[in-house]
């Protein structure tokens, strides 16, 4: 009968079958009389820079627990995916591996896709930062209204605090403004991004004294989105909006946001809103 599960040795096993799909000559090893495939233990230990003693009695489950940093070189030198990494630091660490925060740009067509599908819905597609990098265009109009269509460069914290309009289209500005704060602070956080806001926040603090406040503050709020929105839209008055968001698969950076009306008379109107517009929104990308 073979052992239970919880004492295979299954981060070595991992690591084997790792090695064992790299081509040797690709990563300048000799390829010459080799009895198994893949790359030799003392190869992925130079490749990691760690000792290959250690590296065997690793694969052999005498080794110990290896630090994160070992590990991080382990997955680099495996050239594993971001999942493989972490499911590594899951048999080594039994722990995910920190945060390490990566900006992306744009999104995936796929992902554009959904957003068209949602049509006329408004919804989004933001980073970790809160740029916009994804939209369909229901959320142009019924965000920014006609005339402005929304880019690469909208981030929704400039837009919130330093056009006028967010102030005129937010029934509760400042409550919406410190629960976005809040948020996004969360999301930063949680992503590991908080070097790559640093440049927004400074940016913020000298453009808006009231950003600076609020951000002195150091409020935090669910990241998961303001629950319900009430807008102030310049041809449908007043809106009840939903805000629900998701993870975007295989992009921990990225969340759909969704605007979703609350009742049928708002659905309503923003159905008629779509209609009214047709061709605006033929030429609005």
């Amino acid at each position: 009968m073979s052992a239970p599960l919880a004492s295979e040795n299954l981060l070595g096993t991992y690591l084997r079958e790792r090695r064992a799909r790299l081509d040797p000559a690709s990563l300048g090893f000799s390829s010459q009389r080799r009895r198994t495939r893949g790359l030799r233990r003392e190869e992925v230990a130079q490749l990691a820079n760690i000792s290959p003693t250690w590296y065997t009695c690793l694969e052999q489950g005498r080794g110990g627990a290896p630090s994160a940093d070992a590990l991080d070189r382990l997955a680099h030198a495996l050239m594993l995916s971001e999942v493989e990494r972490e499911h590594l630091f899951l048999l080594g660490l039994g722990r995910p591996p920190e945060v390490r925060y990566r900006k992306h740009d744009g999104v995936e067509p796929r992902h554009q896709r959904v957003l068209d599908a949602l049509d006329p819905g408004p919804a989004i597609i933001r980073t970790a930062t809160w740029d916009i990098v994804g939209w369909n265009r229901a959320s142009t109009a019924l965000l920014l209204g006609f005339g402005s269509v929304l880019h690469a460069s909208h981030n929704v914290l400039r837009f919130l605090f330093l056009d006028p309009r967010a102030r005129i289209m937010h029934y509760d500005w400042e409550k919406t403004a410190r629960f976005t704060l809040g948020a996004f602070r969360m999301d930063a956080a949680r992503a590991g991004a908080g070097e790559a806001v640093e440049p927004l926040v400074e940016e913020l603090c000298r453009e808006s004294p009231e950003f600076e406040a609020m951000w002195r503050d150091n409020l935090v709020e669910s990241p998961r989105g303001e629950p319900v929105k009430r807008l102030r839209h310049p041809e449908l008055g007043l809106l009840t909006l939903e805000i629900s968001v998701f993870s975007v698969d295989g992009r921990s950076d990225l969340h759909l946001v969704i605007f979703n009306p609350v009742t049928a008379d708002d659905a309503g109107k923003v159905q008629s809103l779509m209609e009214r517009h047709r061709d605006y929104f033929s030429n609005a990308k």
